[in-house]
């Protein structure tokens, strides 16, 4: 029995794609899985946790947070839920916040790559192959009522 290999072709393939990608055990996987269009399953706790929120809470936290400063951002409006990739310290800074649920290391994510949607899922704010995370305060401050807010005149 012969197996199919799917590849990205390079072109298709970002900075934020291989860094996504490098986070897995399994890189290639990730790539094959992406490569038939789907969602591939990143295990959380190598590089970065999730902290998931509800979808209007996530965007209205996104909003507040300075674009240069914004983290990954990934969003499912079929599920009502999004994610904001954080540093690995983040469960215990999170911990007095109400909102966010921070998902433990080796939780599963399901990913697609980051220049499209897959399965309904996208990245509003894109992995950039940086390592550029949210930073767990400004997160925090976002999700609070009244929270942190761009400097007024600032376009998000």
């Amino acid at each position: 029995m012969s197996s199919t290999v799917y590849e990205i072709p390079m072109s298709d393939i970002g900075d934020g794609d291989t860094w996504l990608a490098d986070c897995s055990m399994r890189p290639d996987l990730v790539r094959e899985v992406w490569a038939l269009e789907g969602l591939a399953p990143i295990a959380s706790g190598t590089l970065w946790l999730a902290a998931e929120v509800h979808l209007t809470t996530g965007m209205h936290a996104h909003t507040r947070i300075h674009p240069d400063m914004r983290g990954p951002f990934l969003v499912d409006p079929g599920v009502d839920l999004s994610w904001f990739l954080v540093p690995l310290s983040t469960a215990t800074e999170l911990a007095d916040t109400r909102a966010p649920l921070v998902r433990p290391s080796g939780w599963r994510l399901p990913c697609p790559p980051t220049g499209r949607q897959a399965c309904g899922r996208l990245w509003l704010t894109r992995p950039d192959g940086s390592g550029q995370l949210t930073d767990p305060s400004l997160l925090a401050a976002a999700l609070r009522p009244g929270g942190h807010r761009l400097p007024s005149g600032e376009q998000a």
